[in-house]
């Protein structure tokens, strides 16, 4: 009889499986989400987010991303959305389920701040950090809202420190 508590062990966690499967597959919600994520993988990029953001700072150290945090993701170049590069980014709000983020750099636009005013680009400096291995210095562009998808993060850098992001959601908002 040694085996009959592994026999209802495994039993358990097949039907528990088995349940979870089947009300995902009859739960509205979920077919819903899963239509609108196909859509959004087939159209591609929605493009950038242009109206007045809603920016809140909600980092939560579960491993997802949240705004407040520099995250590693794939970033649309501005000119062409069908290509970019991976690079940090900090998230600043939500647009239904896209994250809105910011791209960070490490080069300092401080230097060529008006050349990069004239091209339309505006940037605040957050700092060092954790989303970079050498802890240099970065930049936040506080005037391109890029919409991120949440399942496309690769990794979660860091949280910005609350005081430094109020300073670059007031950038932000300057802007929109």
């Amino acid at each position: 009889m040694a085996g009959k508590p592994l026999v209802d062990g495994i039993f358990r966690v097949v039907r528990d499986v088995a349940v979870r499967a089947l009300n995902r597959a009859v739960d509205p919600k979920t077919r819903k989400r899963e239509s609108q994520r196909s859509q959004k993988n087939s159209t591609g990029y929605p493009g950038d987010f242009t109206d007045r953001p809603r920016i809140v700072y909600q980092p939560i150290k579960d491993g997802r991303p949240d705004p407040g945090e520099v995250v590693w993701t794939w970033v649309p170049y501005e000119e062409d959305y069908s290509q970019g590069k991976d690079r940090p980014v900090l998230l600043v709000g939500r647009d239904g389920e896209w994250l809105l983020g910011l791209q960070v750099t490490s080069q300092d636009h401080d230097r060529d701040r008006d050349q990069e005013a004239r091209a339309g680009r505006y940037w605040i400096d957050i700092g060092a950090g954790a989303w970079d291995n050498q802890r240099r210095p970065s930049e936040a562009r506080v005037n391109r809202l890029i919409r991120i998808d949440p399942d496309a993060v690769r990794r979660v850098g860091a949280i910005l420190d609350e005081a430094l992001f109020d300073d670059v959601a007031r950038e932000v908002l300057r802007h929109y």
